[in-house]
């Protein structure tokens, strides 16, 4: 009622005057107006000064007049109130659509989430052809990675994760120097990146470029257990034993028991026993695996689906791992003998695929070598060359002071872990 009011007396609504910027129009110059009130208002003051007969009175019609010309200039100002609007075809708009699997889910009466993109997006989709009426779209997939799309026709929905960081800043590069009216983000889920989304979020924010969501599928599932972040390291040496991280949420199967699979090309290299949790809380799973098979491996972890369970693509997370046939190379430096080294030396002596060199310091720039490459090989003690350190690819320092070593070598220990990227492990001990 209010705002119908405030259009009736102002012919437009709040939201228009909150959006837009006040100013003044004069059709000629706004000091010659200013000048002619003041003319007009000096003139009726003298005039009801010398003319009434008592203050009260004289003071109030003053006040009147002066007001009066208050509003008449204001009007011959002719205030204005400027509003931003987007000229058809002339702003970008930028649609993300999200081409995960789980997109495929048909969790409403038997209609996949994806349904809803294919028709509304299509050539001839009523949203489609309303956005494009206005905007220039540009249109973007996303997954696990993300890419312009021509038509989204061709979305596949056969991607393994929703990458929401990514996406809004790949394409916010894309359309960089172009006028851009938003962002549309159309998917079905939260984002499952390592990137941190909010601070993406502030940096559009603070451009001032608006995100508008359209949320797909429903929000939870009375029965469903959901296989989350799985974490695995980038690379590992052939026929090492990695212990993985996975997330595990469910609803309707608290304090049953399910078994994590893992598996490589078919064949099954882990398993572990998981007690899910109360529902909506996430349980965190360690499994543990061999990698015999050098190359890159594409792990693929599964939970079996449970009784009565809603939806069941979630229950799968693919995981790739670069499984290194080479040998890595470790350095060991003790300041004095110690335990430590000999068990080091005795858990690493079957391990083709890791060489631990070791320095025993066995009096004063003195050292023992052990498992060193050959007989020049760390013959002067700890590397006195940043090439010759930076060949480990770790460094364990054992009981031994800093000051045996110099400064050059402090320097070239920091960076070995700054630039080099190498391992760095410090033993307590006496020094």
């Amino acid at each position: 009622m209010v705002e119908h009011l405030f259009a009736l007396f102002f012919k437009y609504r709040p939201v228009v005057f909150e959006q837009g910027s006040f100013a003044f129009s004069p059709p000629w110059p706004a000091m010659m107006a200013v000048l002619l009130v003041l003319a007009v208002g000096g003139l009726a003051a003298w005039s009801y000064l010398r003319r009434a007969p008592r203050p009260g009175p004289r003071a109030a019609l003053l006040a009147l007049r002066v007001a009066a010309l208050v509003l008449l200039l204001f009007a011959l100002l002719r205030p204005v109130v400027t509003v931003k609007a987007v000229e058809a075809k002339q702003n970008f708009l930028a649609v993300l659509l999200d081409d995960s699997r789980s997109m495929s889910i048909a969790d409403r009466d038997g209609v996949p989430r994806s349904a809803f993109v294919r028709s509304a997006f299509a050539r001839e989709g009523e949203l489609r052809r309303a956005l494009g009426d206005r905007f220039a779209l540009r249109f973007f997939r996303f997954s696990s990675s993300t890419e312009r799309l021509a038509d989204p026709h061709a979305l596949s929905f056969e991607g393994t994760r929703s990458q929401l960081a990514e996406a809004l800043e790949r394409a916010t590069s894309e359309l960089a120097g172009l006028p851009v009216s938003g962002l549309v983000v159309v998917s079905d889920g939260a984002d499952t990146s390592a990137a941190d989304i909010s601070r993406t979020l502030r940096s559009l924010q603070a451009s001032k470029l608006p995100v508008f969501t359209v949320g797909l599928g429903r929000e939870a599932f009375d029965r469903d257990v959901q296989l989350g972040r799985v974490e695995p390291p980038a690379s590992v040496l052939q026929g090492a034993t990695l212990v993985v991280q996975a997330t595990i949420a469910q609803t309707g199967y608290a304090g049953r028991t399910v078994p994590l699979l893992v598996e490589d090309d078919g064949r099954r290299v882990g398993s572990a026993d998981v007690r899910l949790p109360r529902d909506g809380e996430p349980v965190t799973a360690r499994v543990r695996l061999t990698l015999s098979d050098a190359g890159p491996r594409l792990l693929r972890f599964t939970i079996p689906p449970l009784d009565d369970e809603q939806v069941t693509r979630n229950n799968v997370r693919e995981a790739l791992v670069n499984v290194r046939d080479r040998r890595e190379k470790l350095l060991y430096i003790e300041g004095e003998p110690r335990f430590e080294m000999k068990f080091l030396r005795q858990a690493l002596a079957g391990d083709e695929h890791l060489q631990v060199a070791t320095l025993q310091r066995t009096a004063e720039r003195k050292f023992l070598r052990l498992d060193v490459d050959g007989p020049e090989d760390l013959l002067g003690g700890f590397p006195k060359t940043r090439d010759e350190l930076f060949s480990y690819r770790g460094l364990i320092l054992g009981s031994i002071e800093a000051a045996a070593f110099t400064p050059d070598q402090l320097r070239m220990i920091a960076d070995f872990v700054n630039v080099r990227g190498g391992g760095l492990l410090a033993l307590g001990g006496r020094h």
